[in-house]
């Protein structure tokens, strides 16, 4: 069963990836000084790690889901085969952008989140594979978020990576011109997902989920006080910077992830009662936005950094930026209610299958 819930909170990513890029291409070198800009940026930097721990979430329960019919191998072989196809089409993504003029051909082998996404999922769905208990996939999960984390400033600072071709380094430690996204620490907030998809997968009935949910907001307002205090003490590593490789800065984001999940399922009880009480939901357009969230990705990109959006970069105060994420958030709605409506029930062609994750 869909959680509407999940849509919710993928929406509000949605919203808050647009915001990121709006205001990081459009508003005005004067403005990136104010303390309402670096609100803005925190609150920004948010969105990937709610991408790749709802990522996470939605694997594990499709691949619980599928594992009750087809059994457990070939439900891991699923999400295995999903891993795969999100990371070919990050060089699908590139490809278009290239095409559309964006730069030196060595864009091509930029890591960014899709990339970073697609390798973690097909770790996870390895790892989710070899573990054939819950009990197993919780242990051996919650072991590799908490490796990943830890040892992401010891890789940024190991020597011998140096030695890695730049296209394989640029996956573990970031390196300047194809570096967004890198594994350490990123991959750990899908991991850190996996765990929450296995624990709502199991809560199979409405009281169960409910306790979850109260563990779970529990669970992320602990995680974030033991991040905030931890970054006021001595650090445990030579090189270690707060704000990008820090366990103490993940494991805050990580608590605000976790956190929102039991939010989310409140604001969409208090919708569904709206619904039941007035005849509409009040959660539509970010609900909507939630479902087509690679396809909203795919297609925002180009209208703020490409062509379309080249005509803004760096010429609006602050405030209009944000002003312009709304305005562009209502247009991208509007896109995927077309696209909804043109595409409808019909199965995409062979040939076309593997944009079924953005079309579909």
């Amino acid at each position: 069963m869909r959680k509407r819930y999940l849509d919710w909170l993928r929406g509000v990513a949605v919203i808050v990836m647009v915001l990121a890029h709006v205001t990081d291409a459009w508003t005005i070198d004067a403005d990136r000084k104010r303390t309402l800009y670096m609100v803005v940026i925190f609150i920004a930097g948010l969105a990937a790690p709610l991408f790749l721990y709802l990522a996470g979430l939605t694997l594990s329960m499709a691949a619980v889901a599928r594992a009750a019919t087809i059994g457990h191998s070939p439900a891991g072989a699923a999400a295995l085969l999903r891993g795969w196809q999100i990371f070919a089409l990050a060089f699908l993504f590139r490809l278009q952008s290239q095409l559309l003029g964006w730069g030196a051909l060595v864009n091509f082998l930029k890591v960014d989140i899709l990339n970073v996404m697609g390798v973690s999922m097909v770790a996870a769905a390895c790892l989710w594979r070899l573990s054939a208990t819950r009990a197993l996939r919780l242990a051996a999960f919650a072991v590799a978020t908490i490796a990943v984390t830890m040892v992401t400033p010891i890789v940024r600072e190991s020597p011998w990576l140096a030695a890695l071709p730049d296209f394989i380094e640029a996956y573990l430690r970031p390196i300047p011109v194809l570096t967004t996204f890198t594994i350490f620490p990123w991959s750990g907030f899908l991991f850190a997902g996996v765990i929450a998809g296995e624990l709502v997968a199991a809560a199979r009935t409405e009281s169960a989920e409910l306790r979850l949910h109260r563990w779970l907001l529990a669970a992320g307002v602990t995680g974030i006080a033991l991040g905030y205090w931890a970054s006021f003490q001595p650090s445990i590593y030579p090189v270690a910077n707060f704000w990008t490789s820090s366990p103490t800065f993940f494991f805050i984001k990580l608590g605000i992830a976790t956190a929102l999940l039991p939010i989310a399922r409140a604001i969409d009880l208090f919708h569904q009662l709206v619904l039941k009480w007035r005849g509409w939901e009040p959660g539509t357009v970010i609900t909507t936005l939630g479902r087509a969230s690679l396809f909203v990705y795919w297609i925002h990109v180009e209208m703020v950094y490409g062509m379309l959006g080249r005509p803004l970069r760096r010429l609006l105060p602050l405030e209009a930026s944000i002003t312009a994420t709304v305005v562009l958030c209502l247009i991208l709605f509007g896109i995927v209610r077309w696209r909804d409506r043109l595409l409808g029930e019909r199965e995409l062609p062979r040939a076309l299958r593997i944009l079924t994750p953005i079309l579909k």
